[in-house]
């Protein structure tokens, strides 16, 4: 009997041994969200939506003032941010620099009409490039767009001889009508930064338009958000 117990005493360690032999390798292998890396698929949920909001977030909010702008861009982009008095260069869909602007005298509210002297927002295009501007060097912008002129007919304050001709020239990226009630000749041009004084224009120092002129074709597309 005596034998008995002692082989099933010896058996029990036994198997103990085993049982703790499997929890110490249980400890040691690695959780799998740590094996698959940062796109492992047990992430919190949360987590998971504030990293895809933070890839939307336009990379200009993360650029700074300052800076070379490379000599030759690649399928340029320029997002201006009324807030921030920035303009943001993107070459090949990253921004690459970073300029201080001062806007029109109402420098919050998005223009409505002639001599309102507010900027407008929206996406343009750059319809005229003028090296002999008297503010230095000028990039027109295709304000009036589309989205203006239906605007204008809503609110009376073009026809639709005029609201055709807007359409047609942003259609094929042309100078709209500047003459309208909607009013125009919206520039990125020089004369200074040092407050908001312009007409509805985009302002930059001189040696900052100086830079970002020669660089912008045109046709390139220009954004500008409040």
């Amino acid at each position: 009997m005596r034998t008995i117990f002692l082989v099933g005493a010896i058996v029990l360690a036994a198997l103990g041994l085993v049982w703790l032999v499997w929890l110490a390798s249980r400890s040691t292998q690695v959780p799998p969200a740590t094996a698959q890396g940062p796109g492992a698929q047990d992430r919190r949920p949360d987590i998971v939506a504030d990293s895809e909001r933070l890839a939307e977030k336009p990379a200009a909010t993360l650029g700074r003032i300052g800076g070379t702008l490379p000599d030759t861009l690649v399928d340029p982009r320029l997002l201006a941010e009324k807030s921030r008095r920035t303009l943001t260069v993107f070459s090949d869909g990253r921004p690459v620099k970073t300029y201080r602007i001062a806007l029109g005298t109402d420098p919050v509210r998005p223009k409505e009409r002639e001599g309102d002297g507010r900027t407008p927002e929206g996406t343009f295009f750059v319809c005229v490039k003028n090296s002999e501007s008297r503010y230095h060097r000028s990039l027109g912008l295709s304000y009036p767009s589309a989205p203006d002129a239906e605007r204008g007919i809503r609110e009376k304050l073009i026809n639709q001889r005029e609201h055709r001709a807007i359409l047609d020239a942003v259609r094929h990226y042309r100078k709209p009508p500047w003459n309208t009630k909607l009013g125009g000749e919206i520039m990125i041009h020089g004369g200074g930064t040092t407050h908001d004084w312009t007409e509805g224009c985009l302002a930059l120092s001189d040696s900052d338009i100086e830079e970002l002129y020669p660089r912008i074709p045109l046709g390139t597309e220009a954004e500008i958000r409040p």
